[in-house]
């Protein structure tokens, strides 16, 4: 059963999600409490988050600053419906999605599925000694096997869906790959309109990466199509 933690002060949405989310057959814990929340997120105990933006005494953005200092736990934030600035920060500092209030609880299944599927994927690959091919451009490495990601000496530290995403640009580089097949496959779900959870994760890898160091953009944006992990000659 995939274990659960919800970390919002609303109790009776955190009743409604409770038994929402147990007919579907996952086990729910609830913080209603933002210390206890990290507290709980860090016990090793869930295998997934679901963490709203608006709570008191430490917002929401401090408790996943908190908890991605020291896990890479896959998260997945509530934000205020229009309040398009919150998912942008919430994606800057290592959610690995969100979902604005209100929001359609199949909707909710549907991106928890999606995130523990991919996160699983990848521990099943790492537990089985998987051999899948290192991806290496430039000074980058990518071991899908391990999740490890190596950018000369040093070793860059990645969310889930960051990991994903440079997978899908490095096993394409030098050639655009659109934001449609992006979303679908790091995200698990269909490009929405207005939708730019893609260009955030992007933009943090660049942030994460740096440039070449003959200082060319990496990742390349091809406007109006996606973008393309820039493959150097020789």
């Amino acid at each position: 059963m995939i274990e659960i933690l919800v970390i919002d002060d609303d109790s009776e949405l955190c009743e409604l999600l409770t038994d929402y989310l147990q007919a579907e057959g996952f086990a729910v814990e609830t913080a209603g409490d933002s210390q206890r929340g990290i507290d709980r997120a860090l016990s090793g105990e869930h295998a997934l988050v679901i963490l709203d933006v608006m709570l008191p005494e430490i917002s929401g953005f401090e408790v996943l600053r908190r908890i991605r200092a020291a896990s890479a736990i896959p998260i997945l934030m509530l934000t205020a419906r229009g309040e398009e600035v919150d998912r942008i920060v919430g994606l800057e500092m290592g959610a690995d999605d969100y979902l604005p209030k209100p929001f359609n609880p199949r909707e909710l299944i549907a991106r928890l599925r999606a995130i523990y599927r991919r996160t699983e994927e990848s521990l099943q690959r790492a537990e089985a000694g998987a051999t899948d091919a290192l991806l290496c451009v430039g000074d980058l490495s990518l071991d899908p096997g391990t999740r490890n990601v190596r950018q000369a000496h040093r070793q860059v530290s990645m969310t889930a869906a960051e990991f994903s995403l440079l997978q899908e640009l490095l096993s394409e580089a030098g050639r655009v790959v659109s934001r449609e097949k992006l979303v679908e496959k790091v995200l698990g779900r269909k490009l929405a309109m207005f939708d730019r959870s893609i260009d955030v994760h992007v933009s943090s890898l660049r942030r994460k990466l740096g440039q070449e160091s003959n200082g060319m953009e990496r990742i390349k944006t091809i406007r109006g199509i996606g973008y393309m992990y820039v493959k150097l000659d020789g």
